[in-house]
């Protein structure tokens, strides 16, 4: 009896078997290649036919997206602020002249060594974002777990647009508003350039907007350029959690409520009454008296004078001279100051205030009469 089997597959006789000593079976080296060759037809048609399949969407927070261009412009500011730096020994006019050619510069520099290099801003690194080709995930291909990367064609184009076009467009505006093109005759050519350039910018805000709520809906294209491009931020690591650590913002939420609260009793505590109060229970009556102005002459205001110390340097006695009783009225204690100053002092301090020449609490004044002899 032959140790030696030979099996056939039903559709090859490639996939014959040999075997050795013993009931184990061995396949035949590549056995399975004219199987794969023959099989990649039907393949090719189950995989087109996936396009087709209902997919579950693949939603990308909206917030991380967003958070996402604010760390990039962050970025951006803190690098230009450092250019200006570097050039601010140069001419005053240098930076205005040749502004729009620095910043697209560093817009050059940031997009070459970001989305050129790896699909992904700075910004978007830092939220485990990168950009993907949407064109190659319609259908049953939008939740697959591999991204397709993106063309070269779209990572020239987004640079031409992003970067070029804002140069181009900054440059022309200067240009139209040195050479004051919007002041000029209607049937200027120029002017009628200027008014397309305004038409066209007009245009570019509305559809900006219109794509900003429509991402605020599905949250897909996040600019208008991302959705021309087909563009769209996805997790660069799905599995990865999103750590956030709110520690920050509830302390600065808790802090601004705790200063809207403070702003908004301020204006009902009266801070000179308060004072009084606490100078007449924590203060001796000693320290009360020896601030008492009883020195003055009575046709002097005592209020005055004590303002007018505080605030110039002048002289006793210009400072005497300019602080002589107007409108004299008199308070429950028996002294006179001007009207304009006992009224603000029991108005504001809420009648806490006391006399400046007894230390005695003022409740009341009426109007001074001179008695005659």
């Amino acid at each position: 009896m032959s140790n030696e089997i030979s099996l056939t597959a039903p559709s090859s006789p490639a996939s014959q078997l040999s075997t050795t000593e013993g009931n184990a079976p061995i396949f035949k080296r590549g056995y399975w290649k004219n199987e794969w060759r023959s099989a990649q037809n039907a393949l090719s048609s189950i995989q087109q036919s996936l396009s087709s399949f209902p997919s579950p969407s693949l939603r990308i927070m909206r917030v991380s997206q967003l958070d996402a261009d604010l760390l990039d412009l962050e970025l951006f500011g803190m690098l230009k602020e450092q250019l200006w730096t570097a050039f601010a020994l140069f001419s005053p006019t240098f930076k205005e002249t040749f502004e729009p050619e620095l910043v697209a510069l560093l817009q050059f520099a940031l997009y070459r060594l970001s989305i050129y290099d790896s699909d992904a801003t700075y910004g978007a690194q830092l939220q485990n974002l990168k950009y993907r080709n949407e064109k190659a995930h319609g259908g049953g291909f939008q939740s697959t777990a591999t991204n397709a990367p993106l063309t070269k064609f779209q990572r020239m184009l987004y640079g031409a647009l992003n970067v070029g076009g804002q140069y181009v467009w900054m440059r022309i505006n200067r240009l139209m508003t040195a050479q004051g093109w919007g002041e000029l005759r209607e049937s200027e050519p120029r002017k009628i350039f200027w008014k397309f350039m305004q038409k066209a910018e007009n245009i570019f805000r509305a559809l900006s907007l219109a794509n900003f709520l429509l991402f605020l809906y599905d949250g897909k294209y996040r600019t208008l350029i991302d959705r021309v491009l087909s563009m769209r931020l996805v997790y660069a690591r799905r599995m990865m959690s999103r750590q956030v650590n709110f520690e920050f913002l509830n302390r600065q939420l808790v802090w601004l409520a705790f200063t809207e609260f403070l702003l908004s009793l301020m204006p009902l505590i009266n801070l000179r009454k308060v004072k009084n109060i606490i100078k007449g229970k924590i203060l001796p009556k000693s320290y009360t008296k020896s601030n008492i102005l009883d020195f003055l002459p009575e046709h002097i205001c005592a209020i005055c004078h004590e303002n007018q110390s505080s605030s110039t340097s002048a002289s006793s006695g210009a400072t005497t001279a300019s602080s002589k009783i107007n409108n004299p009225y008199e308070t429950n204690c028996g002294h006179k100051y001007c009207y304009y100053c006992i009224k603000s002092k029991l108005i504001l301090e809420d009648g806490t205030w006391q006399c400046l020449r007894c230390g005695e609490e003022v409740k009341s004044i009426e109007r001074a009469v001179e008695r005659k002899s």
